[in-house]
């Protein structure tokens, strides 16, 4: 079925009116009014000044304000999409200059027609008696949490205002009562200019979709000027709309809670929706590669996979993984979260070089944390995926080449906690190679492995360090007389002449040689670096770079293969913590 788009320009005043037969609404899901006083400082100037530009040979000169997005929902309303800081400016606008006029003491011809004017483009007028009704105005607000929609009303309404108030709509009405008092003391006799191509010729492009989602599409489509109407704040109204008026309240503030704690943790409501979505996709064996959008997701079968009353709860579980991965917090009663050794593994695969790596571990943390043994599982499994990831991302650095198996593993991990793998063929030569030079993408991960392979790497590795080249990437040409540049070149790339390094040490050992940079290495407390400090020599030749070439590579190998072999022969033993686990589960006759 085609989808029926309507665009057609409309000056303020027709546009303001159209709300008379199908009022504006500014719906749940849309973010509160933001707009500040430079904007609408801006707005009424720019007006001002075309108005000062038009002259009788060019009276039929428009001045473009932009566009207005909506759809037409099952009330019969204009619901706004894009435009609503636009229009909502407007509405107070004229609401401002409307109060000014009708208070005025002597009103001229002039003056009453311009309030003529500009009735109908604010409340509806009875047909009858051509009476304005003030309760009946044309904008209403219903964004949840913004509790400044009902002083948006009165001013609409009465067109009063408390002063003292420091919400967006009462200070932005105060500043177009003060302009217009302002601009009309200063130059009265060109204010109904001004009204006159504020209401006539100052013009918006209505765009109105037959729907919600073309409305969104085209939004998303126009919308450059900043961050778009997000899945996750139709969701929130969707959600809202469907529970009981009861449990709006306790709904609101918890997720409120969710959505700061996500931003806290460099995550967004958004993102947690996308990799829950992941999850769903996993329990119904859904293995097509190409990623539905989030909206369309989730508004099948008329959005019920919203309505479920876990929905928060998991939200918040998937959160709990970012937090432990991105801020490094310990959460309460979760062991795994503060053992080493799994968050060694997390903080490698943080440096995949694209979000699939997410998605397995989403889903194996969120189908089995409560489980018994879960934190041994836990541990050997993703130590099995990241090695995984690392080798065929260094034999095929592309999405493409780890998309379908990622999916079918999705998928196994709902059925098991130990879901297939494919053989990695990491024995030969070959793969050696590839280890030496590695791909720039796999640097960090390669050297986060060698790291935390050191025993005496006991922390985590400091948040901001940097890739250091050993043997500077800048040299003299005389310090080498017979070897080509090209071939230095090649050696200085190589992962023997890399060391991870904490970016002030970096930026001190800068260029210089390998004696000068000792210093720098010996203040690191990464444990690789502080032990380069020791070597004796003061040269770092193209000779070093090749014998740690040589070790490097073998102990990556063999880190990889004791990785494999332990998930391939898991024998875990139950910590304390998965033995009162068990007990527990015993006594309440949940096992045999």
């Amino acid at each position: 079925m085609t989808k029926e788009i309507s665009v057609d320009k409309k000056s303020v005043k027709d546009l303001l009116k159209s709300g008379s037969e199908k009022l504006f609404i500014i719906p749940e899901y849309q973010r509160p009014y933001v707009w500040s006083i430079e904007k609408i400082e801006t707005l009424f100037d720019d007006i001002w000044q075309f108005a000062t530009e038009l002259t009788d040979e060019n009276d039929k000169k428009t001045y473009f304000l932009g566009s207005i997005v909506s759809y037409e929902n099952e009330k019969d309303e204009q619901e706004v999409i894009d435009g609503q800081q636009r229009i909502t400016s407007l509405f107070l606008l004229l609401r401002a200059i409307y109060t000014k006029l009708i208070t005025t003491e002597e009103k001229t011809k002039e003056c009453e027609h311009f309030i003529r004017e500009m009735e109908p483009s604010l409340w509806k007028i009875n047909k009858y008696t051509g009476e304005v009704d003030y309760k009946k105005y044309l904008l209403k607000s219903e964004v949840i949490n913004d509790d400044e929609n009902e002083i948006l009303h009165k001013i609409l309404e009465t067109g009063e205002v408390n002063p003292n108030l420091k919400d967006n709509y009462s200070k932005n009405y105060s500043r177009f009562l003060e302009l217009f008092e302002t601009a009309s003391k200063n130059n009265p006799l060109f204010i109904y200019n001004f009204l006159d191509a504020l209401l006539n010729k100052a013009i918006l492009l209505p765009i109105a979709a037959d729907d919600k989602d073309t409305a969104l599409t085209i939004f998303s489509t126009l919308n450059d000027r900043g961050e778009p109407l997000s899945d996750s704040d139709i969701f929130k109204a969707e959600i809202y709309n469907h529970i009981e008026i009861s449990e709006r309240s306790d709904f609101i503030e918890n997720w409120q809670t969710l959505s700061k704690e996500a931003e806290e943790a460099s995550e967004s409501m958004q993102k947690l929706f996308y990799y829950y979505m992941f999850y769903l996709r996993a329990e119904k064996s859904d293995i097509k590669t190409t990623t539905p959008g989030l909206r369309k997701y989730f508004s099948t079968e008329k959005f019920s996979k919203l309505y479920e009353k876990d929905l928060l709860p998991k939200l918040e579980i998937i959160l709990n993984l970012w937090k432990v991965i991105n801020k490094r917090e310990k959460i309460k009663d979760e062991g795994w979260s503060e053992n080493k050794d799994i968050l060694k593994v997390l903080d490698s695969l943080n440096d995949y070089p694209n979000e699939f790596w997410k998605y397995p571990v989403i889903i194996y943390y969120l189908r089995y944390k409560d489980s018994i043994n879960f934190e041994n599982y836990f541990l050997v499994f993703l130590r099995r995926f990241y090695a995984f990831l690392l080798v065929k991302y260094l034999e095929k650095p592309t999405i493409n080449a780890v998309k379908s198996d990622i999916l079918k593993l999705n998928a196994d991990i709902i059925n098991t906690k130990e879901p297939r793998f494919n053989k990695l063929n990491i024995d030969g030569d070959e793969f050696k190679k590839l280890l030496k030079v590695p791909h720039p993408n796999t640097l960090r991960m390669l050297l986060k492995t060698v790291a935390y392979t050191d025993p005496d790497q006991k922390e985590l590795l400091p948040e901001k360090w940097e890739i250091e080249h050993i043997f500077p990437q800048k040299w003299h040409s005389d310090y080498f007389l017979n070897i080509t540049e090209e071939e230095v070149e090649e050696k200085i790339e190589h992962l023997g002449n890399k060391l991870p390094l904490e970016k002030k040490l970096n930026i001190i050992a800068g260029n210089g040689y390998f004696g000068k940079k000792k210093d720098e290495y010996n203040k690191s407390k990464i444990a690789i670096a502080k032990k380069m400090a020791k070597i004796d020599s003061n040269d770092w030749t193209l000779d070093d770079i090749l014998e740690r070439d040589i070790e490097l590579t073998n102990l990556i190998k063999n880190v990889l293969i004791n990785w494999i072999n332990a998930y391939d022969n898991k024998k875990e033993t139950p910590t304390c913590e998965d033995l009162k686990k068990i007990e527990e589960y015993r006594s309440k006759g949940w096992l045999d």
